[in-house]
């Protein structure tokens, strides 16, 4: 039996009747009980927490729709499906009013008792779905604080309440790691449609040849593994907020549908002649220069300036050092999991000197390792920095050799400061990459060819 079973209770003194839906119900996925009286029941209640009670209405001890709210005491997700020889309506309104989930009249044959069971599984699904999507919302808006507003963000915020007013695009710019999604986010919170869907997709994540029909969908058989028709991620933000993230990393010929739908509200599926009206919010974010991508042709300019209606600068975290003391404190309340932990005012001096290339993300990065660290309530995350050092080599790079010395290698340059990268983002490649302005595989052939691995 799995660990992970759902529990049947069969409260019913009919000993044939409770042996048979045993036998024919028990599997690796529901674990099913019989007990034959109503003490016996709720003592296997208490103990047990069952996720469906069988329950029939006669029993030699009590009445069953007395039991139910006794039984939904001890969890008030079980799901009681009420059992009776003598059919009434005034039975299945008590059973209901009770709490009861279903209502089934004997005699039953096997396959009714399987379907009321199999309903009931599928709305416990459901409301767990439901509960998690919850839990996930309100976690994810808890998280979405901006902290260290009067440290450098106060015009922001600012800009961040008169966008959420309005429905026009949004264009965030900001190194990686500044929080560029977070600030999305927030304006989707202040949004009157902040109960709507909120989707983020990070647009360099996407395969190139897949990104159009995950963004507008497809028909059956629009192409090869096209098994069934698919909403698209506009269809599917319908009524909320879309957030395109790294906006720069599009396609050019994805960029021409994307203005049609900024224009238009419509949207038409892979394979399909059919156009669909979206009610959607669409912003945009990016860490590179789009308007050199728009000089260089990588960037249409009519897709440029039609989201940059509105355009909110992310501050890198080097920028607003007065920030560091209520972020640190801010993230430490959100992973200490009640840990006494403190930051020493030179610790927080050091963090403040700090040039923190890869901005709040890379903050949040040490902070976490240091309290993972740490063996007592004083953090060192200071400890774990590297500080930028002056090698002669990269001196007289960067000098360009003012006094005639010797020339570094450019090859020698390019690996201190891909390991110095790398080393910022604890390895990842893929942020790596963005920061440098690079593509996902050129990073990796650089780590081979430079031996950083």
């Amino acid at each position: 039996m799995s660990r992970l079973a759902r529990t049947l209770l069969i409260i019913d003194d009919d000993v044939v009747f409770g042996r048979t839906v045993c036998d024919y119900m028990n599997s690796d996925h529901l674990e099913a009980i019989h007990s034959r009286s109503a003490a016996e029941g709720l003592a296997l209640c208490a103990e047990k927490r069952p996720d469906i009670v069988l329950l029939d209405q006669k029993l030699p001890d009590a009445e069953g729709h007395t039991l139910c709210h006794k039984i939904l005491g001890f969890n008030p997700e079980t799901k009681v499906i009420f059992v009776t020889g003598h059919p009434s309506f005034e039975n299945a309104v008590a059973g209901i009013k009770e709490g009861a989930f279903d209502y089934l009249s004997k005699p039953l044959d096997l396959e009714q008792v399987e379907l009321a069971i199999q309903r009931a599984l599928t709305t416990i699904r459901l409301e767990r779905v439901a509960e998690v999507h919850n839990f996930e919302k309100e976690r994810t808006k808890a998280e979405m604080k901006l902290v260290g507003l009067e440290g450098g963000l106060t015009g922001m915020a600012s800009q961040i309440r008169k966008a959420a007013l309005v429905q026009a695009p949004v264009l965030i710019t900001g190194e990686t790691g500044t929080g560029k999604n977070r600030v999305a986010r927030a304006i989707h919170d202040l949004s009157p449609v902040n109960s709507m869907p909120y989707i983020s997709i990070n647009c360099a994540s996407l395969p190139r040849d897949l990104m159009e029909a995950e963004l507008f969908g497809h028909e059956k058989g629009a192409f090869t593994g096209a098994h069934g028709s698919r909403k698209g991620i506009f269809e599917m933000a319908e009524g909320g907020t879309l957030l395109l993230d790294e906006i720069g990393e599009m396609p050019v010929s994805l960029q021409t549908k994307l203005l049609g739908v900024l224009d238009d509200k419509i949207v038409r599926r892979l394979g399909s002649d059919a156009f669909r009206r979206i009610d959607v919010r669409i912003m945009a974010a990016t860490s590179v220069d789009l308007e050199e991508a728009v000089s260089k042709r990588l960037f249409r300019e009519d897709l440029y300036y039609r989201l940059s209606v509105l355009r909110i600068k992310v501050p890198p975290l080097r920028e607003r050092v007065m920030d560091i003391p209520e972020l640190c404190r801010y993230m430490l309340d959100r992973v200490s999991g009640g840990r006494n932990v403190k930051l020493s005012d030179d610790e927080l001096q050091t963090l403040q000197r700090y040039p923190w290339p890869g901005n709040v993300r890379e903050l949040r990065n040490i902070m976490e390792r240091a309290l993972i660290l740490s063996h007592g309530p004083e953090l060192r995350p200071s400890e774990l920095l590297t500080f930028p050092t002056q090698r002669p080599e990269a001196e007289s790079a960067e000098r360009v050799v003012e006094d005639n010395g010797p020339i570094a290698r450019l090859e020698h340059v390019e690996k201190q400061h891909i390991a110095r990268a790398l080393a910022h983002f604890s390895g990842n490649y893929a942020q790596t990459a963005r920061s440098l302005g690079i593509s996902l595989s050129t990073i990796k052939r650089k780590v081979k060819q430079l031996n950083l691995a």
